[in-house]
């Protein structure tokens, strides 16, 4: 199910985007913690997206990796569809 970025909250919808504008830089697989850092409030909002099945995370070796699932993806190029 696709999700509509409006039944987003903003916060959920900028980290969603931070994630994805970094995530270039890693392969497609972003590292919090790398370029960008996740506030105690904001960890509220990697839940959100967690939950609405945008993104899951994978602990490895003491990091935490963003791994965009096809739902994401499509998330993703809705909001910025010139790029793949």
């Amino acid at each position: 199910m696709r999700t509509n970025p409006a039944d987003l909250t903003k916060e959920s919808l900028d980290l969603f985007v931070v994630m994805w504008l970094d995530a270039p830089e890693w392969n497609g697989t972003p590292l919090i913690g790398g370029n960008f850092d996740i506030t105690k409030e904001q960890r509220g909002n990697l839940t959100d997206l967690k939950r609405r099945g945008l993104v899951q995370t994978m602990r490895d070796e003491g990091n935490i990796w963003v791994i965009f699932t096809e739902d994401g993806k499509a998330l993703a190029a809705d909001l910025f569809p010139s790029r793949d």
